[in-house]
């Protein structure tokens, strides 16, 4: 029996509570309908939901038939408790998306459509309403084609099975193009496999409430979907943490491997604890079962510190949520409560709902809970008068900040007070916008134990780390562990903690900062004749807005307007639109994620953040003389650490840099100036090239300089005389080598350069194949003059299913990466593979990878250098044309 966990998703009021009721009863597991509006809905069982008539928790239900097994899980429409429906979106198998065939389209389905397709989750749709005057099925069809996919196909009744239908499937991929031409249709298993692939959306039209159009939609669902394969090791996600009528915490969970069993330990975050009960739920009963298979979820007690997002057993934790609470609010207690023992119990609250955040500010004694919006404060009011018997009161709303770095930087922290050891050299690097925190390692286990680098990697991980501008929490930065010492005697646990938080903040007051708002996505559709009052608004409020889209109607010419815009500027805009359009104007706000601040200085300043007094988060580090600990300031760290740096900037990008910043350091990188580096011609050897020669080939000083001589040496003579012939000694005898030094490469990190070279970064802003092609149009001519290989490798790591392609591109090899692959792979394989008989350099701006390509014999090309070569060789390429034609 194919068993399948299926979602039910809307914006608010789009009748998703009413589908869900309608599938229970057409499928006999309930007896009567029930309706929202009439407080007995099966599934809206709180009584917060019936009073409100909204769904704010999600809840199951099971639908069992002869052919197929269903828990429906049914989650909040409302903005406010997104992140409840977005936890379940990564247990799903499929999604029902719910649109109201009144309303179209919204601003929270485009954010619901995009959350689905962040988690790769297959979308059938369902056009509700279809009864109410109004509504037009063929405009709704063309809306939700052009709104939302190409893929969106017509699934109803009168559609399927005609020539139609197969022709708009058959434009969806190439399978279903050929078995169309060659038998004027496409097969169900094709379908099905496009479905599951995200490439067809099947649309359904009807009235829930009515029961119209159910039947189709589950016929749809049976005939249509696949049953998801499953490994034979225990593995589960855990998406939802709850309390029962007794408080007892259940740790909601799918099974995504083997099987679970009543008494069965469970191992996580060192912990091993026994699965005392397994419920399945269906509304609010539940059934006792002592066991659950893989693709089934439960509810299971006796778990005390599993969290949402959580991997149990073989699966993996899930990533950073999209949506994040963006509003700061204090809470106000009665003068007889404690506020300390008032946030132990507000923290039970925060386990049930994780982007509920709790904060204690010890200073000021105060509570502050970051939250999503309005709605979502009165039920928290509710539920800790139900659950605590406290009545609190709620602040004026701030905005929730964020900071991150503007370019990479090595932080040090040592800690070394007496009879303690640790020292710490992380490098972080500006991460993609929304990536969160990420973590790596590029440091020998000879060098520092893995017990110790784990312990690091866990403590960057284990908590928020403030931001130095404003204290706001650090996201969208990539840590990497360099290097690092611990003492075979003196070390503990507690010291790489030590180390590893005043590393960061060491590093983060020796780079560039950058704070982050939230910002949301808008929609505003108003009169044609208000365009311009809005779009001014819009700029004056520092948002961004896209070219109007115009629609005639009955009512006269309408215009859509969409961009984005801070979060701070735009809260109270709808009572001015109400006003200026007389209240025919609509404006629909959805969270898009963080931007660089607007108003940065404004908030620093109105904040008031002082870094060095933030005792709780230390920039300095400590190290030891004479039997004693002593602080030494962040900028001085440099002239105290006990191993070198690493991590090196590149030259110019270095030069290019002030040499001084907002926070006082003496350069960039919080250490005093050093030698100036060797040109891009010298064999001079830098600190990590040293490190590499030294740790993987045991080679003194002596050893890496002559080795190092060599290599230049080689390349040098084969450039300057432009061929690989015998070489001529002062006397004119001739110099055989002892063997053919090889071909010369060049191998380009294609989105690596674009991106650090200014004129080529916008340009991608706007088209990115525009970009692309100027950058291998002036590779090109450098192949032709130069005569070396050149290889342009491009990143196709986040493309769903994309092959590894290459394509000739004039005289220049393209390559794109397959899928999982990034380009950095793919150049450190192909490095491996011809540098041992040719001479290989690689243009990057990319540390790491400097680094492995180096330690691989290869030699680096900064992006700079990189641009400094081809206007040369363009130079020499345009002098060469004057000689020739005599104006030289």
């Amino acid at each position: 029996m194919k068993k399948l966990i299926l979602g039910i998703l809307a914006h608010v009021d789009a009748g998703k509570t009413t589908l869900s009721e309608g599938l229970l009863y057409e499928n006999g597991q309930i007896r009567s309908l029930g309706r929202v509006d009439h407080q007995d809905a099966f599934l809206d069982t709180n009584a917060l939901e019936k009073e409100r008539g909204i769904t704010i928790f999600s809840k199951q239900a099971r639908i069992v038939t002869e052919d197929m097994e269903c828990t429906l899980l049914d989650t909040p429409g409302h903005v406010d408790f997104s992140a409840e429906m977005e936890r379940t979106l990564q247990v799903l198998d499929y999604a029902v998306l719910v649109i109201s065939g009144t309303d179209g389209v919204q601003g929270h389905t485009r954010t619901l459509w995009r959350l689905l397709r962040h988690y790769e989750v297959p979308v059938f749709l369902f056009v509700n309403k279809m009864d109410l005057p109004g509504t037009d099925h063929g405009k709704i069809q063309k809306e939700l084609e052009r709104e939302l996919s190409d893929g969106c196909v017509d699934f109803s009744g009168d559609v399927q099975g005609t020539e139609e239908f197969y022709d708009h499937l058959a434009m969806c991929n190439e399978a279903m193009l050929e078995s169309f031409m060659e038998h004027q249709s496409v097969s169900g298993e094709l379908i099905k496999k496009a479905i599951a692939d995200r490439e067809v959306f099947p649309c359904f039209y009807g009235s829930a409430l009515k029961l119209d159009g159910i039947k189709m939609l589950w016929e749809g669902l049976k005939s249509y979907t696949k049953q998801p394969v499953y490994g034979d090791e225990f593995a589960a996600r855990v998406y939802k943490i709850g309390r029962d009528a007794q408080g007892s915490r259940l740790t909601y969970m799918k099974v995504t491997g083997g099987n679970l069993h009543v008494k069965d330990k469970i191992t996580y975050q060192e912990l091993v604890e026994k699965a005392d009960q397994i419920r399945i739920y269906s509304g609010d009963k539940y059934e006792l079962v002592d066991e659950v298979q893989a693709g089934e979820v439960c509810a299971v007690t006796g778990l005390t510190a599993t969290y949402p997002g959580q991997g149990l057993g073989a699966e993996k934790a899930d990533e950073v949520p999209v949506l994040e609470p963006v509003l700061n609010y204090r809470i106000y207690l009665p003068q007889d409560v404690n506020p300390s023992d008032m946030f132990g119990k507000l923290k039970l609250l925060e386990e049930e709902d994780p982007q509920l955040h709790i904060i204690w500010n010890e200073k000021l004694r105060e509570i502050h809970a970051q939250m999503m919006g309005q709605v979502q404060i009165e039920i928290l009011t509710r539920l800790i008068k139900e659950r605590f018997g406290v009545t609190v009161t709620f602040g004026t709303g701030s905005i929730v900040y964020k900071e991150t770095i503007a370019r990479p930087v090595e932080g040090v922290g040592h800690f070394e007070p007496l009879r303690h050891y640790a020292e710490v050299h992380i490098l972080m690097e500006p991460g993609e916008p929304g990536s969160g925190i990420q973590v790596a390692s590029a440091c020998s286990e000879d060098v520092l134990d893995l017990n110790w680098q784990r312990l690091i990697l866990t403590h960057i991980e284990e908590r928020e780390h403030p931001g130095v501008l404003t204290g706001s929490a650090l996201t969208d930065v990539k840590f990497t562990i360099l290097t690092g010492r611990a003492h075979l005697k003196h070390t503990e646990g507690g010291d790489f903690r030590q180390a590893t938080y005043r590393a960061i903040r060491q590093g983060l007051k020796s780079t560039e900062n950058v704070l982050l708002e939230p910002v949301y996505a808008f929609t505003l559709m108003l009169p044609a004749d208000c365009v311009g009052r809005a779009m001014s608004d819009i700029r004056l409020r520092a948002g961004k807005v896209d070219t109007p889209e115009y629609i005639s109607g009955a009512d006269g010419d309408m215009a859509v307007l969409t961009g984005t815009a801070p979060v701070a500027t735009m809260q109270d805009y709808m009572t001015e639109v109400h006003a200026y359009t007389r209240g025919t104007g609509s404006l629909t706000l959805t969270l898009h994620g963080y931007d660089v601040c607007h108003n940065a200085e404004e908030v620093i300043a109105r904040m008031g953040y002082d870094s060095e007094a933030d005792t709780e988060n230390p920039t300095a580090s400590v190290f030891c003389a004479h039997g004693a600990g002593f602080l030494v300031p962040w900028d001085q760290v440099a002239d105290y650490m006990h191993l070198d740096y690493v991590y090196h900037p590149d030259e110019k990008a270095d030069s290019e840099l002030d040499t001084t910043h907002a926070f006082g350091a003496e350069n960039n990188f919080g250490r005093k100036p050093e030698k100036p580096k060797e040109t891009a011609g010298s064999w001079e050897l830098d600190r990590e090239l040293q490190e590499i020669y030294a740790r993987e080939f045991g080679m003194n000083k002596d050893d890496m300089l002559d080795q190092e001589r060599k290599k230049w040496r080689k390349k040098n003579q084969a450039d300057a005389s432009g061929v690989r012939g015998p070489k001529h000694d002062k006397q004119g005898n001739v110099i055989y080598p002892r063997k053919d030094p090889g071909e010369e490469y060049l191998i380009v990190d294609g989105y690596n350069i674009i991106f650090a070279w200014e004129d080529l970064n916008e340009l991608s802003k706007t088209n990115m194949d525009s970009a692309r092609g100027k950058l291998l149009d002036a590779l090109g001519s450098y192949q032709g003059y130069r005569g070396c290989h050149v290889i342009v490798v491009f990143d196709a790591y986040r493309t769903k299913g994309h092959p590894a392609t290459t394509e000739q591109y004039h005289n220049i090899r393209v390559v794109y990466t397959k899928t999982d692959e990034t380009a950095d792979m793919y150049i450190e394989k192909l490095v491996h593979e011809i540098g041992k008989k040719n001479r290989v350099t690689v243009a990057t701006n990319d540390g790491l990878e400097q680094l492995t390509v180096m330690s691989q014999g290869a030699l680096r090309m900064s992006a700079s250098n990189l641009k400094e070569e081809l206007g040369r060789t363009a130079k020499e390429i345009y002098e060469e044309y004057l000689k020739k034609q005599g104006k030289a």
